[in-house]
Parts: C-alpha cells; structure tokens; sequence
C-alpha cells in the first residue's frame, strides 16, 4: 500500500466512522475513534459482503459503502456489549 492508498484508507475510514455515527444516533467517538471505526468496519463489511456473496461497486464509493455497512455492524454490537 503506498502513501495515497493508507491516506484514503484513513480519510474513507473517517467518513465512514461518521456516518456510522450518525445513522446509529451517535454523537461518534471523536476524529481518531471514527477513523478507526471506519478502518475496521472496512474489514467487518468486506468480511460480511464476502459471506452475503454480495459485490458493492468498486473504487471509493465501494468502500465508502463496505466501510459504513460494517462500522454500522460493529457499532452495533458494541452497543450490544455495552448494555
């Protein structure tokens, strides 16, 4: 992965924190929160879709969408654990 694909990893991931944060009525955890939000649901929704069988538009929308789908599943099942 060269520089501009770990910088639009990290600007996507942040996006797709975000807008997890806000479908799931969630204030967010803050820049740093989101952007790791975002890169792990990247990996949940890839993982998720994989199964599903299901192939989402590729380039930046794609994982814009992998990414959110996935930060809305780990969001939550953290709000799962936390009740």
């Amino acid at each position: 992965m060269d520089g501009v694909g770990i910088i639009g990893a990290i600007v996507i991931g942040g996006i797709a924190g975000w807008l997890a944060g806000k479908i799931m009525r969630g204030g967010g955890f803050g820049i740093l929160g989101n952007i790791g939000i975002g890169i792990v649901g990247s990996f949940a929704g890839g993982f998720l879709f994989g199964l599903a069988g299901v192939s989402v538009a590729s380039g930046v929308v794609g994982s814009l969408i992998t990414s959110t789908v996935g930060a809305i599943v780990l969001l939550w099942l953290v709000g799962l654990l936390k009740k």
